[in-house]
């Protein structure tokens, strides 16, 4: 399959699904500043996407997932899921057939990518789309297989609650996430007694509700930082009265300073590029 790109025409993709091949691999490279979105969808197949440059977002049943530049989002098979990418995005996919490879991750994950890993998928996506399944390039595949069973998880997933009166405050809570209210402020706003407030988060995230709301903050910290975003403006958004709060938080939960990890994604970016 042809590099995506904004001359691309609607003919030039061709659904990976349709494919005769147990691995089909695409990239997509866009100058254009601005948001694309792919409403609710599925595949057969399952899929990695890389995210080179820009930032993405990936919500599946069940959760979000913020992919980073360096980072990709596995989506099995089957998962119904929608895609937003914001800033002028370059992009590696691959598609792989259902059952063809039992190693690879069962649930939907954000995966840190090495260098090889980058590398395998810029070569497969090269590839002619119905390649000889023998030789080099069968050797290829499954290296590139190989790399994404062994791709070590990123905690960059946020719980989403099914509960419509949840959904409801998250949804309030993603749009004003400077306002730190306490649970029993976001419970008053929910028409929920503190206690059911916490009480249902728990159940259907796993995590305390300041736990959950502190995710959120990282998740969206680091999609703004992947905008370009400064550090600065980031907590300001997020409502933290200096940055050093904002700093440890991010810290504590990703294990290093927001700087330092968007840093290491640039230069794994340049490496690339």
């Amino acid at each position: 399959m042809p590099i995506l790109t904004d001359s691309s025409v609607a003919s030039d993709w061709i659904e990976p699904d349709e494919v005769a091949r147990p691995v089909v691999t695409y990239g997509m490279a866009s100058n254009k500043i601005g948001t694309i979105e792919l409403d609710l969808h599925r595949h057969a197949k399952g899929q990695i996407m890389l995210v080179q440059r820009g930032a993405l977002s990936c919500r599946v049943e069940g959760g979000l997932w913020i992919v980073p530049p360096r980072s990709a989002v596995w989506i099995p098979g089957g998962a119904l899921h929608a895609i937003k990418a914001t800033g002028s995005l370059e992009g590696y996919s691959a598609f792989v057939a259902a059952g063809f490879d039992a190693s690879l991750p069962q649930r939907c994950c954000t995966v840190s990518v090495t260098p090889l890993l980058r590398e395998l998928l810029f070569r497969a996506a090269r590839l002619p789309l119905f390649y000889d399944e023998d030789g080099a390039n069968s050797r290829l595949i499954a290296v590139l297989l190989d790399e994404i069973a062994a791709a070590e998880i990123e905690d960059l997933h946020l719980p989403m609650p099914v509960d419509a009166r949840l959904r409801a405050l998250v949804d309030l809570m993603m749009a004003a996430p400077s306002e730190r209210c306490s649970l029993e402020e976001w419970a008053e706003r929910a028409g929920l007694s503190e206690r059911t407030l916490g009480r249902l988060i728990s159940r259907e995230t796993g995590m305390s509700f300041g736990r959950w709301r502190q995710q959120l903050g990282v998740m969206l910290a680091v999609q703004w930082l992947a905008d370009g975003a400064s550090i600065q403006q980031v907590a300001a958004d997020l409502g933290y009265e200096s940055v050093p709060s904002f700093v440890t938080m991010f810290r504590k939960t990703l294990g290093t300073s927001p700087g330092r990890y968007m840093a290491e994604r640039h230069a794994g970016r340049n490496a690339g590029s």
